[in-house]
């Protein structure tokens, strides 16, 4: 994701370092987003994704350079977030609040939010203005959240664990929705999750962030054409493994699956079969790994 232009990039920053008492949650992390993406920013609990996104929001002091279109967050940040639109889970929204009041209160807050877009979204669901939010199924919810999200003209829409408590079938929604109502070239979208699996389908670019530092920043094609996957036969372990892959486990019947960072597919099919890596696969082997 380095290619980008100065014009292009949404997010720029370098060297971001912030400290909690004795914990460092960024540690001299660097990173870039280009405009018009939708970028995962994955990690496990208490890697730094939360804090990363602060900092670009400008709801904390930190060290380092960071630009988010073109303004500083620490000192410009009432200007930025005419721009900027920033959703949590939704189980922000309050079980009093009614539906109209919801759009009310977002309206008043936001200054891109279209209440005519929201209404006719709202106008294909069952969701009525009165009902309050502990009156809705969980995946009424989704729909007015969606509602109240897709509704805000924001360049940067930010997304931190945003179907967290859900089940699987109103996570896909949420997520298929955002893709086909909201996402254009004009926008670009930042989300944080530790649900790999969910999010990869979407995704355009990946940031993979440990120990508050980044240790894979990519475009997905990219990483497709970088890490191979291998079913390695019995017989070709040793020559594999002289290969140094990145992560190694076993499966049943003696075969062995080994991750390849950098090694031409070709050579790695001599040793058995080979495939490109989920996004969950190499997740694991990053966070665990002393490689990047």
């Amino acid at each position: 994701m380095n290619a980008a232009s100065n014009s292009d990039r949404v997010v720029s920053a370098r060297g971001l370092r912030k400290a909690y008492k004795d914990k460092l949650a960024l540690d001299g992390a660097s990173f870039e987003i280009p405009a018009g993406r939708i970028v995962g920013l994955i990690g496990p609990n208490g890697a730094g994704k939360t804090t990363a996104l602060k900092a670009i929001l400008g709801l904390i002091p930190f060290e380092g350079e960071l630009s988010v279109l073109g303004r500083d967050p620490r000192t410009q940040r009432d200007e930025l977030m005419n721009d900027v639109c920033f959703i949590a889970d939704v189980a922000v929204l309050p079980r009093w609040i009614r539906v109209r009041e919801a759009i009310e209160f977002v309206a008043g807050v936001h200054p891109r939010f279209d209440r005519a877009r929201c209404e006719r979204f709202l106008a294909h669901t069952q969701l009525k203005p009165k009902s309050r939010v502990r009156e809705l199924s969980k995946g009424m919810i989704v729909q007015l959240h969606l509602a109240l999200v897709m509704a805000i003209d924001a360049r940067l829409l930010v997304l931190d664990e945003p179907t967290l408590g859900l089940d699987i079938l109103y996570r896909k929604q949420f997520y298929q929705r955002l893709l086909e109502d909201y996402f254009d070239e004009d926008k670009t979208i930042l989300i944080t999750t530790h649900q790999v699996e969910e999010v990869e389908h979407i995704l355009t670019d990946v940031m993979f962030i440990r120990d508050g530092r980044m240790v894979l920043e990519a475009p997905m094609d990219a990483v497709g054409e970088r890490y191979v996957e291998v079913l390695v036969d019995a017989g070709s372990l040793e020559a594999a493994r002289a290969l140094k892959p990145i992560d190694e486990r076993a499966l049943p019947f003696g075969k062995t699956v080994m991750l390849f960072d950098g090694v031409p597919q070709p050579r790695l099919a001599a040793f058995g079969e080979t495939r490109t890596p989920g996004l969950a696969d190499l997740f694991v082997a990053t966070m665990k790994g002393t490689y990047a």
